[in-house]
């Protein structure tokens, strides 16, 4: 597919008035060319001036963005989107506002790229909008955020790795939070709470089984997960300690299962190939409190009288589009570590190990995703060519993207392991 013709802008950030779409504006202010022909969009002229004031302290010197109105209507999201090259779309709960905004720029050849966590509207946007997308040649990305960014890089960067050292596929990865400090936004809370309204549990169940996201299956574990582990969710990685559920795991699993199917299965990583995430606590008492503590949240969140009340508590916690201050957020961290097995006939596999890791606001960092990931596809035109369109995931940017986020402070290191 050849790049995109010219158009009045490079990129347009929409929902730039909320909470994220401010962090973005500001990443892309400081960092981004200045000669980036850009724009922010939302319903109110005023509350988009204000941003655009806001962001000219960052760098007086650069293009300032325009300001383009715009409703969610199909039809204002249809002239938006003929505009520019990219959207990037900060607007949640997405299975709320954003379907309209996919249909527009996969009907018009529009770049898209999102930071939902949202596995039900993803794999809703997949079955309606990939097969258009990929014949006009927009290249859509969903979940391009902390969902599921640094997952599926790093399953990507060490099935890459195994696959140049040893020339070998990759049985499984196995990955881990190891250590996540923030404290959640108002539409993060929002979404959580709002996302069984929609889809019910029938929904959420067909977006959440196994594969579900990939364009082909893939293949059942191997091995059987003991009934201590499944009643208490606690077991032991001996290179990532004691691990237990993970609220995240669900949306991070089912887009590197995607990206696994999106390069061919068993041509890519390999055709036994898996993938597990979970969370690393201090011991196995806490790792059990803490999953027992999930699914009975999970419990809560399914019966609508106890929904709307801890939907109401979230919103007196933060409301949608507020989150915390930068001076609370200059502490916070994210490290993701993950350990890969090589497919091999041994009783020893040979491994590899990578770190994925940001010190600073975490949702600062979902404005860096959005605004590098959205260099690569205006820039990389070799890449797009080849990628063509159609609704795909972070790792199929590779390494520039892993490239660009490392300048822009992130650690991602892979490495293979000593040989036992």
């Amino acid at each position: 597919m050849a790049p995109l013709p010219s158009r009045q802008y490079d990129l347009i950030l929409l929902g730039a008035t909320g909470y994220t779409g401010k962090l973005c504006a500001e990443h892309i202010a400081k960092h981004l060319p200045t000669n980036l022909k850009w724009a922010v969009s939302g319903r109110s002229h005023e509350r988009l001036s204000a941003v655009v004031e806001e962001i000219k302290s960052y760098n007086p010197d650069r293009a300032q963005p325009a300001v383009e109105v715009a409703s969610l209507s199909l039809q204002d999201l249809r002239s938006l989107t003929q505009k520019s090259r990219l959207i990037l779309n900060t607007i949640g709960p997405y299975f709320r506002y954003s379907s309209p905004v996919v249909q527009a720029c996969a009907e018009n050849g529009t770049h898209y790229l999102d930071v939902t966590g949202e596995s039900p509207w993803v794999y809703e946007m997949i079955q309606k909008y990939h097969d258009l997308a990929k014949a006009n040649g927009a290249i859509i990305i969903p979940e391009i955020g902390l969902e599921s960014a640094p997952s599926d890089l790093l399953a990507w960067s060490l099935a890459t790795l195994i696959r140049e050292k040893y020339s070998l596929p990759t049985k499984g990865v196995v990955a881990s939070v190891h250590e996540i400090h923030s404290q959640p936004s108002g539409g993060t809370l929002a979404t959580i709470v709002g996302i069984l309204d929609h889809y019910g549990l029938g929904g959420l169940a067909k977006a959440s089984a196994p594969w579900a996201l990939s364009p082909i299956a893939g293949s059942k574990p191997s091995t059987s997960v003991p009934l201590t582990t499944r009643l208490l969710g606690v077991r032991k990685q001996p290179h990532l300690g004691t691990l237990t559920t993970s609220i995240t795991a669900g949306p991070n699993v089912a887009i590197v299962q995607r990206t696994w199917g999106l390069l061919g299965g068993s041509k890519g990583y390999g055709p036994n190939f898996q993938y597990q995430e979970y969370m690393r606590v201090k011991n196995s008492l806490a790792g059990a409190i803490i999953h027992c503590a999930l699914a009975l949240g999970f419990l809560a969140l399914a019966v609508p009288p106890l929904r709307w009340l801890i939907q109401y508590a979230a919103h007196s916690f933060y409301a949608p589009g507020q989150g915390a201050s930068k001076e609370d957020t200059a502490e916070e961290s994210f490290e993701l570590r993950a350990v890969a097995e090589a497919d091999e006939e041994s009783s020893k596999p040979r491994k590899a190990m990578a770190k994925f890791r940001y010190d600073g606001g975490i949702y600062y960092l979902t404005g860096v995703f959005l605004a590098e990931a959205a260099m690569i596809l205006l820039k990389e035109d070799e890449l797009t060519r080849k990628l063509g369109g159609g609704l795909l995931t972070p790792a199929m940017l590779g390494q520039p993207f892993i490239d660009r986020l490392k300048k822009a402070g992130v650690i991602l290191d892979s490495r293979i392991m000593p040989e036992q």
